[in-house]
């Protein structure tokens, strides 16, 4: 593992996993081996993740003042980290007691922080501690889990004088969304990882002045995602929300039946949210409760075009037609919910894609923008162009279903083994609308009001071309135009593709 030398001399390790961008992870416990952390539930795949072994920890030697380990005293390991990385500015994540490190390192150094992500953080630096009342009121909703009268009887034995171990060995039962077989070994390997003398420096008296922090916090302008579990007892999503309130630029994030260590809980719900974030070509927007991610390129002000992926897909199938749309329009690539780095609620179907793709451009003012829409994208789109003609201004269909009832229908498709990209419910219910499509959406047809091009992949598409043939017929004075290279058009062939969007007056 490589080491590097802090401060007061101490050698410090971290390690490294997964490739990319840096982002600095400070660990929790407090002062609790870095190995917990893992890969934070394949946030790898986006972020090499720096993972800090604090003094006294891991791999990390153990200082010769003690009194070092107090969180404040910390700040000067994170600030020689990032020298030794040789960083202007870093990525920043605190995990539990790690977030009181991360604001206070950025209360100190504000300008080195690019970004800064809390997870599961009771930030007592700004004065957010949970209260007993809260842990109460929050643990009651795993009244119905099994051996929950137990534990909780268990919990309520916790005094001032209770050990940190054995408070950790109570409490572990309600702070997992799922107390299953992986939150349990999870919550057992805590007992060895926790350097338990260090851990009861470390929130020490001295270690913080919340108002004072808060004062400096007012330099930053880096954003600050919150991201607590819906079932956290510190912080609860309301104490999050406190928090957030202290920052000039902050988001909260609750995940969905999470507890103190969402990637354990949910992975991928961990991880999308968290990366989306991290990703300076990534925007977000809430639509309906639902947080729509999405990637933006282009000059401002330009006339917008946004692109609509098809099933299983996302923004990023637009990469090779992106960087010649931006070149004189503002370009919007959107992830539908259930695919890319966007929401996975449920509530699939075509007219619900139709729905949120209105209330995406409703939502960034794009009513009038050119939407080009490929397959199941393209369904949602003249979907929508039937209902609010007013919200498109011109539409380009590559290979849309044609709505035609399947004959024979489409089996029910099995889910491929390993994670997917996208929501695989998806695929059921879009599956069954497409065997038996709502009659009005094909007689609807006739409503739209857009100036509308169909682009057909030709003969080695799935996609029977004489379905598109009628479509453009049944489209008022709809264009049809063949470019042989199958369903994936803007793919196999861009260049044709982004030729024919010119010659329609797109771009």
């Amino acid at each position: 593992m490589p080491t590097f030398t802090t401060y007061d001399g101490t050698e410090l390790s971290y390690r490294v996993s997964g490739e990319g961008e840096p982002l600095v992870c400070l660990a929790g416990g407090p002062m609790r081996d870095a190995a917990y952390l893992g890969d934070l539930g394949g946030l790898a795949a986006h972020r090499a993740l720096v993972l800090l072994d604090a003094r006294g920890t891991g791999a990390s030697a153990v200082p010769a003042d003690p009194g070092t380990y107090r969180c404040d005293r910390q700040v000067g390991d994170v600030e020689a980290l990032r020298a030794h990385l040789g960083l202007e500015r870093i990525d920043l994540l605190g995990h539990s007691a790690g977030g009181n490190l991360a604001v206070l390192y950025a209360a100190a150094h504000p300008g080195r922080i690019r970004s800064l992500v809390l997870v599961a953080s009771a930030v007592r630096a700004l004065g957010v501690v949970p209260t007993d009342e809260e842990w109460d009121r929050a643990v009651e909703v795993f009244a119905d889990r099994d051996g929950y009268p137990e534990a909780r009887a268990a919990l309520d034995t916790i005094g001032p004088d209770t050990p940190l171990p054995r408070v950790y060995e109570l409490a572990a039962p309600f702070t997992y969304g799922r107390w299953d077989a992986a939150a349990r070994a999870h919550a057992a390997a805590g007992a060895r990882e926790i350097h338990w003398e260090a851990a009861a420096a470390f929130h020490g008296e001295g270690a913080y002045d919340p108002a004072a922090t808060h004062r400096a916090l007012g330099a930053l302008t880096a954003p600050v995602l919150l991201l607590a579990g819906e079932h956290d007892a510190g912080p609860t999503p309301a104490q999050a929300a406190r928090t957030a309130a202290l920052f000039p630029d902050a988001d909260v994030v609750v995940q969905p039946g999470a507890g103190h260590y969402p990637w354990i809980d949910d992975a991928d719900a961990f991880v999308r949210p968290v990366a989306a974030f991290l990703d300076p070509a990534v925007r977000t927007v809430t639509v309906d409760g639902v947080r729509i991610a999405h990637r933006v390129a282009g000059p401002a002000g330009a006339p917008p075009v946004v692109l609509v992926h098809g099933r299983g897909e996302s923004s990023l199938t637009w990469a090779g037609i992106v960087e010649e749309l931006a070149a004189d329009h503002r370009v919007y690539a959107v992830d539908l919910r259930g695919h890319g780095l966007s929401d996975r609620p449920g509530g699939y179907g075509f007219a619900e894609f139709a729905g949120e793709l209105g209330g995406f451009l409703t939502a960034l003012g794009l009513a009038g923008a050119t939407v080009v829409a490929h397959s199941m994208g393209a369904a949602a789109a003249y979907l929508l162009a039937q209902r609010e003609p007013g919200l498109v201004g011109r539409l380009v269909l590559e290979e849309p279903p044609a709505f035609v009832p399947l004959d024979p229908p489409r089996p029910v498709a099995e889910r491929p083994e390993g994670p997917l990209a996208f929501d695989w419910d998806v695929v059921p219910t879009t599956d069954a609308q497409l065997n038996a499509p709502d009659p009005a959406w094909r007689a609807d047809l006739a409503a739209i009001t857009a100036p509308t091009l169909i682009l057909a992949g030709g003969p080695t598409s799935h996609i029977p071309q004489d379905q598109l043939t009628g479509l453009a017929a049944a489209v008022p004075g709809a264009r049809l135009v063949t470019i042989e290279a199958g369903h994936l058009v803007h793919e196999a062939r861009p260049a044709e593709f982004v030729a024919a969007l010119r010659a329609f007056g797109t771009a």
